[in-house]
């Protein structure tokens, strides 16, 4: 009898060698690294039954057909952040292809077409954008982004035409959705629920909505030591405020998450009062409503912030993206799966976007969440174990032969 973790992980630890030279994995799409690995997977995909192609998108797709209509997709990216982990993305790809070798083992059909999806570009780390292959099928892709360059100056199209791909064949992928039956994604965790529960795996309920705020504050400077206190009017003590403000939010509420990730003052030196404090403020939440009310209260408390120090406030609004709900019915068959390999059937948001957030634009989503090892991830140390993976190729598979679609 197989045992699909310790392939999974013979399969990843091999993979991972398909990267830049350095720590951890470094795998950007469109390069040579991308091509390796590509051939690796066409291998996980010809052991399942799976039959390979690379659309125009950069997207290897296996297709096993079905007893009816319709198609079924699984899958993640190949793509990595500089100097990652071995299992982001790429785990989603080999999961899914032995899920489908663990049906063709014990002789089990479905009554649609499966296809496997391994997407080029989910990180956005060579290319300031993200999603491309899901979003070509989803028939959302944006040509536009097509003259973003790296930092080589290399544009996506060359990029794109270098790897033998036709951008100009990225508008035909779009999907029929009345043939698009759902999406499955399995995905190490990236954060420290499952572990801290005990569980191995978990299901998602919805994919966080995000909005960004650019924030400034700005004041008077002067000399630190001859400028009375109560004569100040410090930008910085005003990004303070609203920085603890923010921090105190996101502990009250449950599934709300804020932070602060840059800030930047002037003059910013040691003896004088900052009259400038810049900062980004990043609201996440699986419920639309809760990441709103977040969003206009930090908006009305940073005005308030802003008069009680005799500063002026520029606050703008500059990213917005809705929640992604998984499907209730996926959801529902996906516990049961759980279930049937051990777990508990444990629930929980997903505060990082993914491709399943773009192939919602296609069809139903379901995401499977891994526990990995200290909650860490886009980091070398990223660990999922082999028995925590085997479980989930056991999930994944009941959960295919037992789905029917509404």
């Amino acid at each position: 009898m197989t045992d699909w973790g310790a392939l999974a992980a013979e399969r990843l630890g091999r993979i991972a060698a398909c990267s830049e030279p350095g720590p951890g994995v470094t795998r950007l799409p469109f390069t040579p690294e991308h091509r390796a690995a590509l051939a690796e997977i066409r291998g996980w995909m010809e052991a399942a039954g799976l039959t390979p192609t690379l659309d125009a998108a950069g997207t290897l797709i296996g297709r096993r057909e079905g007893d009816g209509p319709g198609t079924f997709y699984m899958g993640s990216h190949q793509d990595s952040v500089r100097h990652g982990g071995a299992y982001d993305g790429i785990m989603g790809v080999a999961l899914a292809c032995l899920a489908v070798q663990n049906l063709a083992e014990t002789g089990r059909t479905l009554p649609f077409a499966v296809e496997v999806l391994a997407f080029a570009d989910e990180e956005g780390v060579r290319f300031p954008t993200a999603l491309i292959g899901p979003r070509a099928l989803a028939g959302r892709f944006d040509p536009d982004v097509l003259t973003l360059e790296d930092r080589a100056g290399t544009t996506l199209w060359t990029a794109m035409e270098c790897f033998d791909l036709d951008p100009d064949g990225i508008g035909a992928l779009a999907r029929d959705p009345e043939q698009a039956v759902g999406y499955l994604e399995a995905h190490i965790e990236q954060g420290p629920v499952l572990e801290q529960s005990g569980e191995a795996l978990g299901v998602v309920t919805a994919i966080c909505g995000i909005e960004r705020h650019a924030v400034a504050f700005y004041g008077e400077t002067g000399h630190a030591g001859t400028l009375p206190m109560k004569s100040r009017a410090d930008a910085l003590v005003g990004a303070a405020d609203l920085i603890s403000l923010a921090h105190h939010l996101g502990r009250e509420e449950a599934d709300l998450r804020v932070t602060v990730g840059q800030l930047d003052i002037a003059p910013n030196v040691v003896n004088a009062v900052p009259n400038e404090a810049r900062l980004t403020l990043e609201i996440r939440s699986p419920d639309d409503a809760q990441r709103e009310a977040a969003g206009q209260l930090l908006t009305r408390k940073a005005h308030e912030i802003a008069a009680r120090w005799g500063l002026s406030l520029d606050m703008r609004k500059t990213y917005r993206q809705t929640a992604q709900p998984c499907d209730p019915d996926m959801r529902s068959g996906l516990t049961d799966a759980v279930m049937a390999a051990g777990g508990a059937g444990v629930e929980l948001a997903s505060g990082a976007t993914h491709d399943a957030s773009a192939m919602a634009d296609l069809c139903p989503i379901a995401m499977l969440f891994l526990r990995c090892r200290g909650g860490v991830s886009h980091v070398p140390d990223e660990f999922a174990s082999p028995a925590d993976m085997g479980l989930a190729v056991e999930a994944m598979a009941h959960f295919l032969a037992n789905h029917r679609p509404t």
